[in-house]
């Protein structure tokens, strides 16, 4: 990315280091990512991709290097104040609030953007049930737009796997995020809803103008989504590129099939 973009860009990563005891799991990652991108990270299991992903979102503090989202540095803020700022995550297992309503899941994401006190909610005061109409209206509008209105009043865990990812994502959305974190959003799904699920990121960074990064297994998805790529193994970044640069780059077959196998390609 050129000198100029890098000044736009939404997020940038400079240096980035993470150690667990003795264990560097994530080595010196660059990594930058302009508006409206839909950016790939993926690599073998172990690779540092969600070690990468729980620094970004405050869940860890680095060891070194920086972080900056729209020019803001994220050093030391937790996640709520993350989220804040406008970066919203999925998670590799869905964190749904199984035994509440999928309309429920989605009403909290905008608690955040309440507009009334600690005190309105205690006394429930005039503004406090205005206010939390407004809410349930505009996340019966927000389920509309996922076509998930018609299950709204169902329990989270009452819902197929394809579509508790839906209103996981759908509730990540409820935030108001620039950043869209997408943590393996294909895992456990079968190939319909993989299909369903690739349409569905499609739609959301063109319908909400969003910037996407995610960390996928699924190569299809990889593959027929996402414009740019990063390849980590063992914490460090081996091959940037296109879709088709990635599938023919020799490191990344080794790191995921084998020396053999990139020696064969």
């Amino acid at each position: 990315m050129s000198d100029a973009a890098t000044d736009h860009a939404v997020l940038q990563i400079q240096a980035l280091t993470k150690f667990f005891g003795g264990l560097r799991a994530v080595s010196d990652l660059d990594l930058t990512i302009g508006p409206g991108e839909l950016a790939g990270l993926i690599g073998p299991n172990g690779a540092g991709k969600t070690t990468v992903f729980n620094m970004i979102s405050g869940l860890y503090v680095p060891s070194g290097g920086s972080i900056r989202f729209q020019g803001i540095d994220l050093a030391g803020m937790e996640p709520f104040e993350v989220t804040r700022l406008g970066i919203g995550r999925t998670f590799q297992n869905i964190r749904l609030f199984a035994n509440l309503s999928v309309l429920d899941n989605v009403r909290i994401a905008y608690h955040p953007h309440a507009g009334y006190g600690m005190l309105d909610g205690v006394l429930r005061t005039a503004r406090f049930h205005e206010k939390e109409r407004d809410l349930t209206e505009r996340a019966r509008e927000f389920l509309a737009i996922f076509r998930l209105e018609k299950i709204q009043d169902e329990l989270a865990c009452n819902l197929p796997y394809g579509e508790q990812r839906r209103v996981e994502i759908a509730r990540a959305l409820a935030s108001s995020p620039r950043l869209l974190l997408l943590d393996e959003p294909a895992a456990g799904m079968n190939p319909a809803e993989i299909v369903t699920l690739m349409e569905l990121i499609h739609f959301i960074r063109d319908q909400f103008k969003l910037t996407i990064l995610l960390i996928e297994h699924q190569m299809r998805v990889v593959m027929g989504i996402c414009e740019q790529i990063t390849v980590m193994d063992f914490g460090q970044v081996i091959a940037r590129g296109t879709p088709k640069e990635i599938q023919t780059n020799p490191q990344v077959i080794e790191a995921y099939l084998g020396k053999g196998a990139a020696h064969a390609a």
